[in-house]
């Protein structure tokens, strides 16, 4: 790693609370292992389990760094022994499994992903996390197809505009719970058939009439809580409810009778524990299925504010207050200018 810096700056959660326990530091760049490349960080992916890892509520698995972010784009200045697919100098996009609130992350080649064209490389760090998610969530686990219908709660986070852009390229009919007016419409704007106020109105009975009483086939949730019973009310015969987190608390109670009756299926994933070749699997099939759609613009990933790696903390302030629409993204001296 001939011509890089001996020291990076990275950012440090000094110990779990809130926002303010996240600070700029200096340290040794990491160094790629087998199949691994080094990456200059241009811009790097702000997503809610950050802010639970940095809560101390979703440690980094086994092996995987301790600093914060799981989604970073940037140029290959370094490849470890028999790391394929990409050289030095190339820009690429990467999911990892931790580090990417850093000037230089490590990642898999086989979880690097070419800039879609038409991306800036500030857009480009808003891929993978949501991407990955919603892809093997969404079309992979519950089987949307075209012509069925979709509902996804929080239709403005990071998930959410993915979740609505790519299931209505792909031939869905969409609808999205949103908190307020502004953001009902600007789900409405990605796509959304129709935006439902959390706030104001009461989904179960919005998804009951626009559906003629028949439901829709797949709900993606990150919710769980009180949501969890109203979802199964909500799904058609054989429908899919797909769980990925649950900001109300995992713990519910339901009534089997209606899984029973309308064969429904509920099941639910983690991502970033998952095996490298797993992962892999995953971003050969967005390579084929999704890098198309963005590059056509049917796509694109919503970036709604930046902040300079050293404000994280304020990123993640930005993230609490969950006012935002879209994409939170850190960006280093490297990141092109918006």
């Amino acid at each position: 790693m001939t011509d890089l810096p001996n020291e990076m700056t990275f950012i440090r959660a000094e110990g779990s609370g809130g926002p303010e326990v996240l600070a700029a530091a200096r340290g040794p760049l990491p160094t790629p292992g087998e199949g691994e490349a080094l990456i200059e960080v241009a811009a790097a992916g702000v997503n809610r389990p950050d802010v639970m890892q940095r809560q101390g509520m979703y440690p980094p698995p086994p092996g995987a760094p301790e600093t914060l972010g799981m989604e970073i784009s940037g140029r290959i200045v370094a490849l470890g022994k028999d790391a394929k697919g990409f050289v030095v100098g190339d820009e690429v996009c990467a999911l990892i499994a931790g580090g990417a609130y850093a000037e230089y992350a490590v990642a898999p080649t086989a979880t690097c992903l070419p800039v879609p064209k038409g991306l800036s490389l500030i857009e480009a760090a808003g891929v993978p996390e949501t991407f990955f998610t919603v892809w093997t969530n969404v079309f992979e686990r519950a089987g949307l197809r075209q012509g069925q219908s979709f509902l996804v709660h929080g239709g403005t986070s990071g998930i959410g505009t993915t979740a609505i852009q790519l299931a209505c390229a792909r031939g869905a009919t969409v609808y999205a719970t949103a908190g307020g007016p502004e953001k009902v419409a600007f789900c409405e704007t990605l796509g959304a058939a129709r935006g439902i106020d959390y706030r104001s109105e009461d989904f179960q009975a919005v998804l009951k009439e626009a559906t003629g009483g028949k439901g829709v086939n797949v709900i993606l949730d990150m919710i769980g809580g009180e949501y969890t019973a109203k979802n199964i009310k909500s799904l058609a015969p054989e429908g899919v409810l797909v769980q990925i987190a649950f900001m109300q608390g995992p713990k519910v109670q339901i009534d089997l009778t209606p899984i029973m009756l309308k064969r429904l299926t509920l099941t639910g994933s983690t991502l970033r524990s998952r095996p490298v070749a797993e992962k892999a699997r995953i971003a050969e099939a967005l390579t084929r299925e999704v890098w198309p759609l963005i590059e056509a613009g049917k796509v694109k990933p919503i970036v709604h504010a930046t902040f300079p790696l050293e404000k994280a903390a304020d990123a993640h302030r930005l993230m609490e207050g969950s006012s935002h629409m879209g994409k939170i993204i850190l960006t280093t001296a490297k990141a092109p200018p918006r």
